[in-house]
């Protein structure tokens, strides 16, 4: 069953609202303030190469998961 809110829109999940325009600001300028201008690439590209690191690992793990096929499960 889906809740809905009284304007007849569904409710988020858990709760959880994505961020808006003026909240992701906010979050730029915390962050900006925070690491520095000049931190701030290497900080990104770091991020960046973690989280391709991280789906390499998730996707190495799946295919060391999946059983092999034998000769006879391929015939079928």
């Amino acid at each position: 069953m889906m809740i809905l809110y009284p304007h007849g829109l569904p409710a988020p999940v858990l709760g959880f609202i994505s961020p808006g325009p003026l909240e992701l600001a906010i979050i730029a300028g915390i962050v900006l303030l925070l690491f520095g201008g000049s931190k701030l690439p290497s900080l990104m590209r770091n991020l960046g190469r973690s989280t391709n690191e991280f789906k390499r690992g998730m996707t190495e793990s799946l295919e060391e998961d999946e059983p092999a096929k034998t000769d006879e499960e391929k015939k079928d």
